[in-house]
């Protein structure tokens, strides 16, 4: 058996500004060159776990310690922050946050430039990573610049290209394309099989991450490990869904065929299921697509460009009341951008009308009694520092009697699942409840179109499934609802029409399932299909066929 290079014996830690310990009686090991999943719900302890192993805990997060936590045989607490950063190398979830160069190769650079590397060699190993993480053309760019995509790849190529024993990946996938995400799996399953790391990864996106082999799964929630061991075995059985987890969508959809995974094998990797034969014969009885609501906005010919590059290309869209809509498309191909143009943030050639009037010399505040805008990164909308306090504040600034700003505040807290967190700094929460927080200020205000960037980014099933639902509500209620995103399967479940961008243009104005089913449209904008396509081919059953049985068993099930 390889050597322990990382150990918990009975540890626990409880931060400083917190009455109970986050994580609770630890036991885990983890070998040198295992590759190794760490899953759970929001606010479980994942990502304080996380911290303790790069030394953020305790050297700026303090708290106390109790038990054993060993790295490389040694007590990993009495290690410097930068011996600590030796052995382990850091991907943020947030990473604006670690971003320190002014340019994209500075920021590469920084790190071999602490270990006083040889100019001719740091610009060698600069160009290697800038090469293997499509970031040649980038290199002078500011990195605060870039798309949410191509600034994990960058954060990626700035720890990697310091090459260390232990690679820690904290939600790798959350702002990739669907094609992005699956070549970064592919690009750290290759960098642990050539390098022997210990590769960690702490990530939502199950069967993302599965795409590539896993040698174990640590499931923990409320700061215990309640799952250590291998893929299949967890797949098996219910501790996905009591946790807040979504399993792949190819074996959601086998258990609505009526078949049980006991017994089964391979269950990570749907290529090598061995699935028994099965007898099917499947109505094709289409959903019927969702008749388009009256016109309620319009932009014609709208363009725009940061510099000489254009961003939007002669952009025609006609979004109608009560509409479902998700933008898809590849990391910088002018979704945000679009967003912006949306809500007024920049200036853009074209026109615009709502409800047949020309609303182009709007005022961005007058705009946003139209839409409101969610963005992709909670810690660009956060400006006060009580949770109850943020999502009062547009209420306030609009006079909002304060009996009525309570009972509203306190509605919204429930359905975001952060009702008994209202009291609480938010300081004290993690990315993804921040999340939470900022889409709460803006359901708050109860715009008509309301218009999300990754809604569901770093959400575990459980808020996913509330936030979605109550997303489906505000729709019913005539909210229009548009969300960019890279999730596939929340475009299917959740949107009646998507918008595919590549380039500055919309490549597409089409169902999700025709969308899904176009092989030539998925390649031009880095999507894939969902996993239901990849069944549906293995069982010799027709994609659209099964995705219609898919879609009414689901119905079924949120009606």
């Amino acid at each position: 058996m390889n050597k322990a290079i990382i150990q918990f014996k009975d540890f626990s830690f409880q931060y400083q500004a917190q009455s109970e310990p986050t994580l609770k009686d630890i036991n885990l090991t983890i070998y040198e060159g295992e590759k190794v999943l760490i899953v759970g719900p929001s606010g479980s302890g994942k990502s304080t776990l996380g911290q303790c192993l790069n030394g953020i805990i305790p050297h700026i997060y303090k708290g106390q310690a109790q038990g054993q936590f060993l790295i490389q045989g040694k007590p990993a607490f009495e290690q410097t922050i930068y011996d600590k950063s030796n052995q382990v190398s850091t991907v943020l979830q947030d990473t604006d946050g670690q971003f320190i160069g002014l340019s994209v190769a500075e920021d590469l650079a920084f790190a071999l430039e602490n270990d006083v590397e040889p100019l001719a060699r740091m610009r060698e190993k600069i160009n290697h990573w800038a090469e293997k993480l499509d970031l040649k053309q980038l290199l002078e760019h500011r990195p605060q610049d870039l798309s949410g995509g191509q600034k994990q790849r960058v954060s990626l190529a700035g720890v990697l290209i310091d090459e260390s024993p232990i690679l820690l990946f904290d939600e790798p996938l959350a702002n990739l394309d669907p094609k992005s995400g699956q070549d970064i799996i592919d690009l750290i399953d290759q960098l642990h099989q050539e390098g022997h790391t210990s590769t960690i990864i702490i990530e939502h996106r199950l069967e993302d991450v599965l795409y590539r082999q896993v040698d174990r799964i640590v499931l923990i929630n409320d700061g215990r490990i309640l799952f250590d061991g291998r893929p299949d075995d967890l797949l098996k059985g219910s501790l996905l869904a009591e946790n807040g987890i979504r399993e792949p969508l190819y074996l959601t959809t086998l258990k609505e065929l009526g078949l049980s995974l006991t017994g089964l094998k391979q269950l990570a990797n749907l290529e090598e299921l061995d699935l028994p034969k099965l007898d099917l014969s499947l109505e094709s009885s289409k959903i019927p697509l969702k008749e388009r609501g009256e016109p309620l906005f319009e932009l014609t010919d709208v363009s725009f460009s940061y510099g000489e590059k254009k961003v939007l290309d002669a952009i025609d869209l006609k979004i109608g009341k009560g509409e479902r809509i998700a933008i898809v498309g590849k990391n910088g191909a002018g979704k945000s951008t679009l967003a912006k143009a949306l809500c007024r943030f920049i200036r853009t050639q074209g026109s615009y009308s709502w409800q047949g009037q020309d609303i182009k010399e709007d005022s961005i505040k007058e705009r946003a009694e139209r839409i409101g805008y969610v963005l992709q990164n909670p810690n660009q909308m956060i400006s006060t520092t009580m949770i109850f306090d943020e999502v009062a504040l547009g209420l306030r600034l609009r006079g909002v009697a304060e009996s009525e700003i309570e009972e509203r505040v306190l509605a919204v807290l429930k359905t975001c699942g952060l009702y008994e967190f209202r009291k609480w700094p938010i300081s004290a929460l993690s990315f993804g409840q921040k999340k939470r927080v900022t889409i709460a200020s803006i359901l708050v205000l109860n715009p008509e179109i309301i218009l999300l960037d990754e809604p569901t980014a770093g959400q575990d099933q459980r808020n996913y499934q509330e936030i979605m639902d109550f997303l489906d509500q505000l729709n019913r209620e005539g909210h229009t609802i548009i969300m960019i995103t890279h999730d596939m399967q929340l475009m299917l479940d959740y949107s009646d029409r998507a918008l595919v961008v590549a380039d500055g243009r919309i490549l597409a104005d089409q169902s999700p399932v025709e969308v899904l089913t176009n092989q030539e449209l998925l390649a031009a904008a880095n999507l894939k299909e969902t996993s239901i396509f990849s069944l549906a081919r293995k069982l010799g059953l027709n994609p659209l066929d099964l995705t219609d049985f898919y879609m009414r068993e689901r119905g079924k099930t949120h009606v």
